[in-house]
């Protein structure tokens, strides 16, 4: 900003800004706001966007819609701290708004680290763990249950299929496949 008012050079802000003039058209005006409020507009941006870039960018915007019309600040109607509270509002209004208009596009590469990445890639204790719960809750199945889950939702075979190699009715199968399943979700969930 080197000094210069967006409207006029620094030596004629007097004569344009008067006593209007919050101040900010200066390099010590500036530091001095930055110095005083820049933690308190991050804080309020972060808590009300809650994303980090998107703070910084309302901190950014404040301050420079500050800058750019630092004639119009009036002292009769607050301090300069309200008043960059009162355009931080309308940055973060407006932020919010281009957020909804047009949600941020997301690249195939970035779904992975979007995700928990326990979940989006699970490690091989979890798996294990996974796999030992899935067969002991499978173990407390009558056998002809077992065998048809096993088949039909961990193999994920059709019902007709799994019919035809075990020589039951299709009917059969799917009665079973449903027992398993019911008994499965009456079981404590730890165990």
């Amino acid at each position: 900003m080197s000094g210069i008012c967006p409207v006029v050079d620094v030596a004629d802000r007097r004569s344009t800004c008067g006593t209007a003039c919050a101040g900010l058209c200066t390099d010590d005006g500036i530091a001095a706001v930055l110095a005083a409020d820049r933690a308190l507009l991050h804080w309020r941006a972060m808590r009300g966007l809650g994303d980090s870039g998107l703070a910084e960018q309302a901190v950014q915007e404040t301050l420079l819609r500050a800058w750019r019309s630092c004639a119009m600040f009036d002292g009769r109607k607050g301090t300069v701290r309200t008043w960059l509270l009162a355009i931080q509002r309308n940055v973060m209004i407006d932020i919010a708004r281009a957020r909804a208009v047009r949600p941020a596009d997301t690249e195939w590469d970035e779904i992975g680290q979007l995700g928990d990445i326990r979940y989006a890639n699970p490690d091989f204790a979890d798996r294990l763990v996974d796999c030992l719960l899935v067969a002991e809750l499978l173990a407390r199945l009558p056998e002809s249950q077992r065998i048809a889950v096993v088949e039909v939702i961990l193999r994920d075979r059709a019902y007709q299929e799994v019919a035809d190699d075990f020589g039951i009715p299709v009917g059969t199968v799917k009665t079973r496949v449903h027992y398993a399943l019911r008994s499965l979700r009456r079981l404590p969930i730890g165990a």
